[in-house]
C-alpha cells in the first residue's frame, strides 16, 4: 500500500495538493492500492494509523521537501520516494546548497547570506542582485534589486518567509532546468518566461510562459548541462528523481541556480514535459519514480 503525501503547511501547499492529486490519479489507474493524505503539518498521528509500507512524497517546500517527512518516515522504517533526509534538508536550503557545491567547484553566482537583526556583510560583487528566502521554493518572495535603495525592501519581503535571505548576483541569460530519474537525465527544457523572470506567477498561473524541449541547445552544450546536473545532483547525495535549475549567460556559461528533490508534478510541471519528450508518460513516470525507492 502506497501512501500519496500531498499538502503540507508551506507556502507551496496549493501546488502540491494538485501535483498529489495527478500521482494518487495516475496510481488509481493502474489499480495500484493506494491512499491520498492531506498532512497539515499537525495531524501526523492520523497518518501512523493507516496500514502502508511506502509513501509517494510529493509535499512541496518546507517540512515536506527540507527532510522533516523523511526523517519521520525513516524512523519508522517505511521506504519512501526521492532523497534521504539529510539529503533533502541540504537541496532546501538554498545557502546550504551553494556551500556544498562551492566545495566541488561548481560554477555559482557569487552571493551572501543575510538574516534579520543581525548586519549585513558587504556586497562586493555588482548590481543587479536577486534576493529569495534560503527555505522556500517556486520562486516565492524573490525580487530583483537593480539599485541599492531597493535592497531594504527586497529584504523585508524574502524574510517573511524565513528570516535567512540569499543576495546573489543577477544573472542575464537564459534558464533551462535538467530532470534526474534515477541514473538518467532527461532531455533539457529551456523556459521562456513573459514577464523578466521565471517566479510564482510564471510558474502556476500565467499561460505566456512558454517551454521548449527540445531546448536549442547542441548536442554537445546539452550534454555537458546534464553532467553539471548529475554532479550536483550527486554532491548533495541526492537520489531517485529531482531537478536542476540553471541560467546560461550571454557567454555561454551555465550557472548553477538550486535543486529541488521534490519537484511539481502538475500539467504545467517540468520534469513530466521532460520525461514526455523521452517518450516516457505520466503514469510511467509515477512508476518509474516509485521504482528509484
Amino acid at each position: 500500500m502506497i501512501a500519496v503525501l500531498v499538502g503540507g503547511n508551506s507556502a507551496e501547499r496549493v501546488v502540491s495538493l494538485k501535483s498529489g492529486g495527478a500521482v494518487y490519479q495516475a496510481l488509481i489507474s493502474q489499480n495500484i492500492d493506494c491512499f491520498k493524505f492531506d498532512w497539515h503539518g499537525d495531524n501526523l498521528s492520523k497518518l501512523w494509523q493507516q496500514e502502508f509500507d511506502q509513501a509517494f512524497i510529493v509535499l512541496h517546500g518546507r517540512g515536506g521537501e527540507d527532510g522533516y517527512i523523511q526523517k519521520q518516515l525513516e524512523n519508522r522504517g517505511i521506504r519512501y520516494t526521492g532523497s534521504g533526509s539529510n539529503a533533502s534538508h541540504n537541496g532546501m536550503d538554498k545557502a546550504r546548497t551553494k556551500m556544498i557545491w562551492k566545495q566541488h567547484n561548481l560554477t555559482l553566482a557569487p552571493s551572501i547570506v543575510a538574516s534579520i537583526n543581525q548586519s549585513i556583510e558587504p556586497i562586493d560583487f555588482p548590481l543587479p542582485w536577486a534576493v529569495k528566502p534560503t527555505l522556500e521554493g517556486s520562486s516565492i518572495g524573490i525580487s530583483k534589486v537593480d539599485n541599492q535603495t531597493q535592497l531594504d525592501e527586497a529584504l523585508t519581503l524574502a524574510w517573511q518567509y524565513n528570516p535567512h535571505a540569499l543576495v546573489e548576483q543577477w544573472i542575464e541569460g537564459d534558464e533551462y532546468t535538467v530532470a534526474i530519474l534515477g541514473n538518467k537525465a532527461l532531455p533539457v527544457v529551456k523556459i521562456m518566461a513573459d514577464q523578466g523572470f521565471y517566479d510564482f506567477e510564471s510558474k502556476y498561473h500565467l499561460n505566456k510562459t512558454q517551454y521548449l524541449c527540445p531546448c536549442g541547445l547542441s548536442p554537445s552544450q546539452e550534454q555537458a548541462l546534464q553532467a553539471i546536473a548529475f554532479e550536483a545532483f550527486f554532491a548533495i547525495n541526492a537520489k531517485g528523481w529531482g531537478r536542476v535549475d540553471f541560467i546560461i549567460n550571454q557567454h555561454n556559461k551555465p550557472y548553477l541556480l538550486e535543486i529541488n528533490t521534490v519537484p511539481g508534478m502538475t500539467s504545467r510541471s517540468l520534469v513530466p514535459m521532460a520525461a514526455k519528450a523521452m517518450g516516457i508518460s505520466f503514469d510511467q513516470l509515477v512508476i518509474a519514480i516509485i521504482n528509484e525507492i
